[in-house]
């Protein structure tokens, strides 16, 4: 999966830099002052959210469309977000929640206007785990 995560954020992308401090302070990443680094935590979130996607964790219907797949990186960034705030020893300053989900989707969507990114991450998962679209049967009623 790293090599796959660095096709879409290289180490030294600010998302990568983010998600390294904060794994790497654990709990402490937020003690430089009382409120949360909303930078941060929105690129710790975008990486998280790609990192969640590319393992297929919790990944039940598969994306068809950007639109589909963007909402499922969304989705994932959200839940990354509200771990960090409830981990966090600091609070947002006020407008602080919709500034960093605003940054975590602007990074998706750089990440996802880059190259193939988006035929890459759609295809990505279809082999090893087929949709249910068999042939269909009918049934008979009498």
């Amino acid at each position: 999966m790293d090599n796959h995560i660095n096709k879409f954020l290289a180490p030294h992308s600010a998302e990568a830099r983010a998600h390294f401090h904060a794994t790497e302070n654990g709990m402490d990443w937020d003690v430089s002052g009382p409120t949360i680094d909303e930078t941060i935590v929105a690129h710790c979130a975008s990486y998280r959210s790609f990192e969640r996607y590319l393992s297929g964790e919790h990944l039940f219907i598969l994306p068809q469309t950007r639109p589909e797949l963007e909402s499922i990186l969304r989705r994932y960034s959200t839940d990354a977000i509200h771990n960090a705030i409830a981990k966090s020893r600091g609070t947002l300053e006020a407008g602080g929640y919709s500034r960093v989900c605003h940054l975590a989707s602007n990074s998706i969507r750089e990440v996802l206007n880059t190259g193939d990114n988006v035929a890459f991450l759609l295809a990505l998962h279809k082999e090893s785990n087929p949709r249910e679209e068999g042939p269909t049967r009918s049934i008979a009623t009498t």
